[in-house]
């Protein structure tokens, strides 16, 4: 006689929640890596930057540098935390995308195609987060999360 371990069925809906959850953990990751990358560009007063003279939010490049530089570090670890499903990083991941958007809005005169990409992909990181119920995510494992409903 042999016995045959079984899962159980996972819905449609816990599906899309871990799969949302996985994509909003990987483009955090990502916009963190890229953020990481473009405030060692910016430090080092890289000429891809272009300098925009009389603008309101104006900073020097190097404090953009080290703002995004910060945010980039902190995205890739709440995107790692993402990636366990816990729900602080759900909570920090929108926050976080928030203020990626808010830092790239700022710094756009500096490098504008960029900033827009980033701001589009921070946006759809936070739906991603967002549109998922709590009770909804599924550990990457394979294992359910009970329902608190």
């Amino acid at each position: 006689m042999t016995a045959t371990h079984t899962r159980p069925e996972d819905t449609a809906t816990q599906e899309w929640a871990t799969g949302l959850t996985v994509f909003g953990a990987v483009m955090l990751l990502l916009v963190g890596l890229l953020d990481v990358l473009r405030g060692i560009m910016a430090i080092a007063e890289d000429d891809v930057f272009v300098t925009t003279p009389h603008y309101v939010f104006e900073f020097d490049l190097t404090s953009w540098g080290w703002i995004h530089l910060a945010l980039g570090v902190i995205a890739a670890v709440v995107g790692a935390g993402l990636l366990r499903t816990a729900t602080w990083a759900r909570v920090a991941g929108v926050v976080i995308a928030a203020f990626v958007i808010l830092a790239n809005f700022l710094s756009m005169p500096y490098y504008p195609v960029w900033s827009v990409v980033m701001i589009t992909i921070s946006g759809f990181i936070i739906w991603a987060l967002c549109v998922v119920p709590r009770g909804d995510l599924s550990d990457l494992s394979g294992e359910r999360v009970p329902r608190d409903r």
